[in-house]
């Protein structure tokens, strides 16, 4: 342990769930001692799945608010259009469908915390009465001119770059700022592989339990292998592997052989790839090259193996296409020479039709938000599916 740092790692673990004995995990529960007695205004920022949340909920415990509400807000899972009315409430026929006067949630947090997840996603419009809020604590309810007040500690978090968001003219700077007054950043699973074996431990007897599943434990080996895994999920991902293990496993004795077929496109954490964000181009140009890469990798696997299958299914004389059509293998080609638009407006088709309209799970397979997806939803006159 750094001698420096001078804190209770157990007492966090016990009492407000965060767990890991990393010298970067020490240094986050010495922070949260901190700036918990305070109402200063917190910015997460990590990868997904790197228990953003948790912390979120360790700072609230461990202030004097915690005898108020903690809120959780998903900003990403909020449509655009009624995101204000949800913050900040509305009042009666402000709006069609508005029938009665409803509190938002910065109101429902008075005097807790509220925990604003995918802050980054929040639209221009509403974060300026964000920012307002964070000023002086007033707010406007919609359809109201009475201003309200609040006495809030805000808590947000972004997998995002803001910095870059700022750039792209997608969030504004003075809200930046702003937010940034305290920046815990939780580094990602893969940067951290000491918490991995007390995390295994804590996930396999949180289902051990449960389930009612015995455990016999897990070999060096193996946990040498967790280690290296680069968990592109993060500790969301590793709660999903300890749960499929043991159960699917019947709770024996584990092997390395036992965990690596639970483990995603396995390569080692020192070979994880991440790629860049071109510098210049806005944040939704990045997006879209994302969506594509993923298509043409999706693409040129499907090819590879239909190429496999036509190779036996073909006479020697190569005069019989796939299926009797002799157009079918040029057609099954012919997304290469699509616009990226085109190519990125039948991936997301493509991925509603999957998932049978399910927005949320459509994005999550996509790597984009449900913002964004709607978006684009719009923009390409998709119909989704409820």
């Amino acid at each position: 342990m750094d001698a420096a740092i001078h804190i209770q790692p157990e007492r966090f673990q016990e009492e407000y769930g965060i767990i890991g004995e990393s010298v970067e995990m020490r240094k986050i529960v010495e922070v949260i001692e901190q700036v918990a007695p305070t109402d200063i205004t917190v910015l997460i920022t990590g990868e997904s799945g790197t228990g953003k949340e948790v912390i979120a909920k360790a700072i609230h415990a461990a202030s004097p608010r915690n005898k108020k509400p903690l809120i959780t807000v998903n900003c990403g899972a909020i449509p655009e259009g009624i995101i204000e009315s949800e913050l900040f409430g509305h009042e009666r026929g402000s709006f069609t469908g508005a029938s009665e006067q409803r509190k938002g949630y910065f109101e429902l947090a008075d005097g807790g915390s509220i925990f604003l997840d995918e802050v980054g996603e929040l639209p221009l419009s509403a974060q300026v009465k964000f920012l307002r809020i964070l000023e002086n604590g007033e707010f406007l309810r919609v359809g109201s001119s009475v201003s309200r007040t609040v006495n809030v500690r805000v808590i947000a978090a972004t997998n995002k770059n803001l910095e870059l968001e700022v750039q792209a003219q997608r969030f504004r700077a003075d809200l930046f700022y702003r937010l940034r007054s305290v920046n815990i950043s939780i580094p990602p699973l893969r940067k951290r592989a000491e918490d991995i074996p007390v995390l295994f431990r804590h996930f396999a007897g949180e289902v051990s339990r449960k389930n009612k599943v015995p455990f016999a434990g897990i070999s060096p080996e193996a946990m040498a292998l967790l280690q290296s895994y680069h968990w592109p999920g993060n500790v969301r991902e590793l709660r999903n592997v300890v749960e499929s293990t043991l159960v699917l496993e019947n709770g024996r004795y584990l092997q390395p052989q036992d965990v690596q077929k639970y483990l995603k496109e396995y390569h080692p954490a020192e070979e994880a790839r991440n790629l860049p964000v071109p510098v210049g181009r806005s944040v939704e140009q990045a997006e879209r090259e994302l969506i594509l890469r993923a298509l043409l990798d999706i693409k040129g696997s499907v090819l590879e193996l239909k190429s496999v299958v036509l190779e036996r299914l073909q006479p020697q004389d190569g005069m019989r296409q796939a299926g009797g059509d002799p157009e079918a293998t040029q057609q099954a080609v012919e997304p290469a020479n699509l616009s990226l638009e085109a190519m990125e407006r039948r991936m997301i088709a493509e991925a509603l039709d999957r998932y049978k309209g399910n927005r949320r799970v459509a994005a999550r397979a996509l790597h984009i938000s449900e913002r964004t997806l709607y978006r684009k939803i719009k923009e390409y006159g998709l119909e989704a599916k409820d």
